[in-house]
């Protein structure tokens, strides 16, 4: 283990962890509107199953970094008037999380504004199973994973020890996420303008998967290349988005 001696080892490790918890809030703003479906007695078991599942998918997938990064190879193309493109794993997977991302934010927005959530009994929160719940979370645990490791992988390369960092970095990473998913989740769940907000994040991150997915597949629209949007310009809009909604809970407190 030389490699715990060298501070380029410990600066990738503290920075990657760091990561590993900025990229995983999508994942648990997810699992907790989810989970926020079940009987009360499921909300920790079912957020503790996703957040596990989080981190296997992780682990399993830098396992197998090599055959994730030659999943980029075209499968199929695409050749239109209008559209050109080179399918590939990658971008299929990305697409299929943001195409299910964009579908279950929306589905859940026209739930709250119509009213219909509000409506539920004990009886039709208990049809929410928990098999059903766990479900949901492992397809977007997959697409969340598949981001994260990618990430990973160019943050650590050329580092000598890079497979044992990455795993340390999402091990550690899991544990604060699942010590800190509960309380997350209860606030979310407990404001109704924070979870809205959360469900508008969630369609911003799938619009962003829909266009990595173009982006990755080289995607030529009307003759223009897709491009990708920076996750900076995304996690910027988040950030200011809730430091509002910070400033009127507090104005709503005091009045």
């Amino acid at each position: 283990m030389d490699i715990f001696l060298q501070i380029d080892t410990w600066i990738a490790l503290i920075t990657l962890t760091f990561l590993e918890i900025i990229l995983g809030i999508d994942n648990i703003i997810f699992i907790s509107i989810s989970a926020g479906k079940l009987p009360a007695n499921q909300v920790k078991k079912a957020t503790n199953i996703g957040l596990l599942l989080a981190m296997v998918f992780r682990i399993i997938l830098l396992l197998g970094v090599s055959y994730l990064i030659a999943m980029n190879e075209p499968l199929f193309t695409i050749n239109l008037n209008w559209l050109q493109a080179g399918i590939s794993g990658q971008s299929l997977i990305l697409l299929g999380g943001g195409i299910f991302l964009l579908y279950k934010s929306t589905h859940e927005i026209h739930l709250k504004v119509e009213g219909i959530e509000h409506k539920q009994t004990e009886k039709s929160r208990l049809k929410n199973s928990l098999s059903g719940v766990v479900f949901q979370i492992v397809l977007i645990d997959i697409v969340f994973s598949f981001d994260s490791v990618l990430t990973a992988v160019g943050m650590t390369n050329g580092i000598n020890g890079a497979l044992i960092i990455m795993i340390i970095a999402v091990i550690i990473s899991i544990i604060i996420m699942m010590i800190f998913a509960g309380p997350i989740g209860k606030f979310v769940n407990r404001h109704p303008t924070i979870q809205m907000l959360a469900l508008s994040f969630l369609i911003l991150i799938g619009f962003m998967l829909v266009t990595e997915s173009a982006h990755l597949s080289h995607a030529v629209i009307f003759g223009r290349d897709v491009g990708a949007i920076p996750k900076g310009y995304l996690y910027f809009a988040i950030a200011f988005s809730l430091g509002v909604e910070a400033l009127n809970m507090k104005i709503r407190k005091k009045s």
